[in-house]
C-alpha cells in the first residue's frame, strides 16, 4: 500500500520501501526528456542528457545548491521541492554531512563541512517560552527536530531540507525531555527522559520521518533521564543517567528492532553522571563506540566484547570546566566531530574539530583537524546534531 510523506513536498513510498520517482510522473506531458520525444527548448534538465542521465548529474551537486538550483525555472524548483535527489543522493552513496547548531539566541546556523559554509536557518515561529527554554535535537532522515517546552505543554519543531522551513511536528505519545535519542536513516528513536511533571519514564517511542509519526515501543527495564541514545550494529541503546535525583546508573540497555524487546547490559558505562553533569558524550563511527570522560577530557573507546573502555586521548577543548555541557561530540560520516568554544587574542569562537578513527592515535595523541571556525557566537554549544542527507 502506498503511502505519501508528509509537507506536500516529497517523495511518495512504496509499500516494499522503493522509492517512486515522482518527480518524473508529475512531469509527464510537461516536456520530460526521455530520449524519444522530439526535442525543445526546455525538455531537457540539463541540455543534450536525457532526464534520468541528468538526475544523476544532478544527484552529485552538493545539497547547499540545491536552493539556487530551484530558482532557475519551474521545473528545476519542482525538481528540489519533490525531494528526489536526496533518496537518490543515497543511493548513489552521494551523502553530505550537514552540522547543524545554536551557540546564540539568533537562532540555528548550518555548517556544510565539505565546502565550509555558513548558513542561517529561518528563525522558528514558536511562542518566546520555546524560545527560551531549554531544547534537545535530533536529526533524522532530511528533518532537524527540535524538542522543547512552550507556555502549557511540550513541542517538538522540525526543520525540512526538502522545504527549507519550520513545521510543528506531531508529539510524542508521552511527551519528555531529557531523554536518550539517536536515529539511523529515516527513524529515530528517543527512550526514557521525564515528563512535565518530573516523572523519570522507562517508556520508548520510534519517529518515522516518511510518516511523520510516533509509535510507541516497548519499555525499558529501567526508567531514566539524562542519558544518551545511539545506534550499533543495527540496534539502539541507551546508557548512563539517573533513575531519580540521588541514582546515578552504569547499567545500558540494548533495543533489539526486529524482536522488539530490551536487553540490560550491566556495567556498560561505568562514568556515573550525577545531577550537575551533562548526559554522556558519546558517537558511534563504523559500528564502534566512543566516549568522552568529563572529568578527565578523555576519549575512551568501548570494547564490546570485554564490556569495557580504552583510553585514546584528550580532546581539543576542555569538558571538565563545564561538566559536560556546552560542548557537542557527534558521529560525522567516518570521523569523531568535536563542537566547542575557545577563548583567544581575537575574542570567542565555536570551533569544529574532527579526527578519523582509521587514522589511528599515535602516543596516546589524538590528531585533531579544525574542520570550521564560527566567530563572536560565544563559547557555549547549546543544541547540535548532524544530518547525513
Amino acid at each position: 500500500m502506498t503511502k505519501r510523506l508528509r509537507l506536500g513536498c516529497s517523495l511518495q513510498e512504496e509499500g516494499d520501501g522503493k522509492k517512486v520517482n515522482n518527480f518524473l510522473e508529475m512531469d509527464r506531458g510537461e516536456g520530460v526528456n526521455d530520449g524519444f520525444s522530439g526535442p525543445g527548448p526546455n525538455d531537457s534538465l540539463l541540455p543534450g542528457l536525457i532526464d534520468d542521465v541528468a538526475l544523476n548529474c544532478l544527484a552529485w551537486v552538493s545539497g547547499s545548491d540545491y536552493a539556487s538550483l530551484s530558482c532557475i525555472n519551474k521545473r528545476f524548483n519542482k525538481l528540489i521541492n519533490s525531494g528526489y535527489l536526496y533518496g537518490l543522493r543515497k543511493q548513489l552513496g552521494a551523502v553530505e554531512h550537514l552540522v547543524y547548531m545554536v551557540c546564540d539566541p539568533r537562532g540555528w546556523v548550518a555548517f556544510d563541512p565539505k565546502i565550509n559554509k555558513w548558513t542561517a536557518l529561518p528563525k522558528i515561529p514558536c511562542d518566546e517560552c520555546f524560545n527560551h527554554a531549554d531544547k534537545e535535537s535530533l536529526a533524522v532522515g532530511c528533518e532537524l527536530l527540535v524538542f522543547g517546552r512552550e507556555l502549557m505543554e511540550f513541542a517538538i519543531w522540525k526543520y525540512s531540507m526538502i522545504c527549507r522551513g519550520w513545521v510543528k511536528c506531531q508529539e510524542m505519545h508521552q511527551p519528555r525531555c531529557l531523554f536518550g535519542s539517536s536515529s539511523l536513516g529515516s527513524i529515530a528513536i528517543v527512550a526514557g527522559g521525564s515528563d512535565k511533571y518530573g516523572n523519570v519514564l522507562k517508556s520508548a517511542e520510534l519517529y518515522d520521518s516518511s510518516s511523520g509519526m510516533w509509535e510507541l515501543l516497548p519499555n525499558m527495564h529501567t526508567p531514566r533521564r539524562l542519558c544518551s541514545g545511539f545506534f550499533m550494529d543495527g540496534k539502539f541503546y541507551v546508557i548512563g543517567g539517573m533513575s531519580s535525583t540521588t541514582v546515578s546508573l552504569t547499567c545500558g540497555e540494548e533495543y533489539d528492532l526486529k524482536t522488539r524487546s530490551w536487553r540490560k547490559i550491566e556495567g556498560m558505562y561505568p562514568y556515573v553522571n550525577v545531577g550537575v553533569q551533562a548526559p554522556p558524550l558519546v558517537a558511534v563511527v563504523d559500528n564502534q563506540l566512543y566516549a568522552v570522560e568529563h572529568l578527565t577530557n578523555m576519549v575512551k573507546k568501548y570494547d564490546k566484547e570485554k564490556n569495557t573502555w580504552n583510553e585514546l586521548g584528550r580532546l581539543p577543548v576542555r569538558a571538565d570546566s563545564s561538566n559536560g555541557w556546552g560542548l557537542a561530540f557527534k558521529a560525522c560520516g567516518e570521523q569523531l566531530l568535536v563542537v566547542g568554544g575557545q577563548r583567544g587574542p581575537e575574542g570567542e569562537a565555536i570551533v569544529l574539530s574532527s579526527w578519523s578513527p582509521k587514522s589511528g592515535v599515535r602516543n596516546g595523541t589524538i590528531d585533531w583537524q579544525v574542520l570550521g571556525v564560527k566567530e563572536h557566537v560565544g563559547v557555549f554549544v547549546y543544541n547540535c546534531a548532524v544530518m547525513g542527507c
